[in-house]
């Protein structure tokens, strides 16, 4: 015996954040008849692909009343992973060949994906029920199950104050900086820099630089700083203690084991 199925109630849901994760979430909710308004902080949709040269007051990101910046785009920045594994299974992410401003390269850069994302917004109709450049202040559980959303716009007057059945929270996790639990790291006198307001290698240029980790981002910023600095060096913990290297194509750049301490004289042991 099949059991019938009932019909979804259409609930009133709000989505915090215009990027990939919210505009998807957003399409998704509404082919299944919820009224949905998204809110973005910034002026345009794309969350992190939208990339910007300013860096935030801090640029270690330590401290709690900086000035902050969303995007950690570098200008150089590409995809590490091709355009047909960037892309929603429904709206593939393909190449426009005809459009001379559009990056026809299977790993594009940044500027690509922000337009694809917009295509996306543009093609299922979310840019319509955006509410930019409007910060979500406050979300409280209420009676009855439901959600407070507490919000308020660039040139508001006050927070507005609204009710939604559910909340989906889609503002990404890169804004954040996570900085290396090294002794000494707080107190070293050498300038110290996260990458997420790392834009180009411009100000490095002449210097001797350490790149505290070996992921994907330490790799391309360490290639681009190799072209302008006097010396790269890569502090990674999947290298083995004590373990030195010159990075093969490189005559000023070495990988190392992860930084023990740093001293008051910058060196790092």
């Amino acid at each position: 015996m099949q059991l019938a199925l009932n019909p979804l109630a259409s609930r009133q849901v709000a989505v915090i954040g215009a990027g990939a994760g919210g505009l998807v979430a957003a399409r998704e909710l509404r082919r299944e008849g919820h009224k949905v308004v998204v809110f973005e902080r910034g002026d345009q949709v794309g969350g992190t692909w939208v990339y910007t040269p300013k860096v935030e007051s801090d640029l270690l990101g330590l401290h709690p009343d900086r000035t902050t910046v969303h995007s950690s785009m570098y200008q150089s920045l590409r995809t590490n992973l091709p355009r047909e594994s960037m892309g929603f299974r429904d709206f593939p992410f393909v190449a426009k060949e005809e459009d001379e401003e559009r990056d026809p390269r299977r790993f594009p850069g940044h500027t690509e994906v922000l337009r694809y994302l917009k295509d996306f917004a543009s093609e299922f109709g979310i840019s319509e029920i955006v509410r930019f450049e409007t910060e979500v202040m406050v979300v409280d559980s209420v009676e009855g199950g439901k959600w407070k959303v507490k919000s308020k716009s660039k040139g508001g007057d006050g927070v507005d104050d609204e009710i939604y059945d559910a909340v989906v929270v889609c503002n990404g996790h890169y804004t954040e900086p996570r900085i290396a639990e090294i002794p000494g790291i707080i107190s070293w006198k050498g300038k110290q820099f996260h990458s997420h307001n790392y834009r180009n290698p411009e100000p490095f240029r002449d210097q001797v630089v350490i790149l505290i980790g070996g992921a994907a981002s330490s790799a391309d910023i360490s290639r681009e700083l190799a072209g302008v600095a006097k010396e790269v060096h890569i502090a990674s913990r999947s290298v083995a203690d004590e373990a030195f290297g010159k990075q093969p194509g490189y005559d000023n750049m070495w990988l190392h084991s992860m930084v023990k301490e740093l001293t008051h004289d910058q060196k790092c042991p």
